[in-house]
């Protein structure tokens, strides 16, 4: 019943979260998004965009994913559900509020192939030991990535622990916001001839993507 009335009325919870202000959980067209104040976080645009950056990625090379910022869990379920990704995925998540909200409405939690981890994103790159195939950064507080993601010390940060041919997706966040912080970490991947980098400008005409690529074939963008 309430699938049905979804396209009728759409049914909207709010959710005080413990970093991200006021989320809302709204079930409208038979399916539920997660929405901040100014931006959706997750099962609406924001996941149409990372996939087009997951679409650019051999997955058949890829044995671990380091997913930074899990919102709702829709790359989770995108990478499940739409790539066939069954392989490990360790997803770090400063906000319990989200990590809850993604467990009860979105059915997403820890399994033999999930791991959901309570950190700080920019302090567990800086302190892991173990090297990933693809990292996925998508980290925001409202519509804003936090400056502390676009420093030349979390790009090094990165590197460290992407492995020998690995990939990195960065969302880069709207266009039009930070532009001269998000040109430094275009700048700093580019800059490394270790990387073969690419540039997607206003995804859905909003975000912008960057994906790195180690390689020993540099390319511009």
């Amino acid at each position: 019943m309430k699938r049905i009335l979804s396209y009728i009325w759409p049914q909207t919870t709010k959710v005080n979260s413990d970093y991200n202000g006021i989320l809302e959980v709204t079930f409208i067209n038979g399916r539920k998004i997660l929405d901040s104040k100014n931006a959706n976080y997750s099962f609406g645009s924001l996941q149409q965009i990372l996939e087009i950056g997951i679409s650019k990625i051999d997955l058949k090379n890829v044995d671990s994913i380091l997913l930074l910022g899990l919102g709702g869990g829709s790359i989770v379920s995108s990478l499940r559900n739409k790539f066939g990704f069954n392989k490990k995925i360790i997803a770090v998540e400063l906000d319990q509020k989200v990590i809850d909200i993604a467990q009860k409405e979105f059915f997403i939690s820890s399994s033999d192939t999930l791991v959901i981890k309570k950190y700080d994103a920019f302090n567990f790159v800086k302190n892991s030991n173990n090297q990933y195939d693809l990292i996925i950064v998508d980290l925001f507080i409202d519509n804003q990535v936090p400056k502390q993601f676009y420093t030349e010390e979390f790009c090094n940060n990165l590197s460290n622990i992407i492995t020998t041919k690995g990939s990195i997706i960065f969302n880069l966040g709207i266009n039009q916001i930070n532009k001269d912080k998000r040109n430094s970490v275009i700048n700093y991947f580019y800059n490394k001839k270790e990387y073969k980098t690419f540039q997607y400008e206003k995804i859905l005409g909003t975000n912008s993507l960057l994906i790195a690529n180690k390689t020993t074939n540099k390319k511009s963008l």
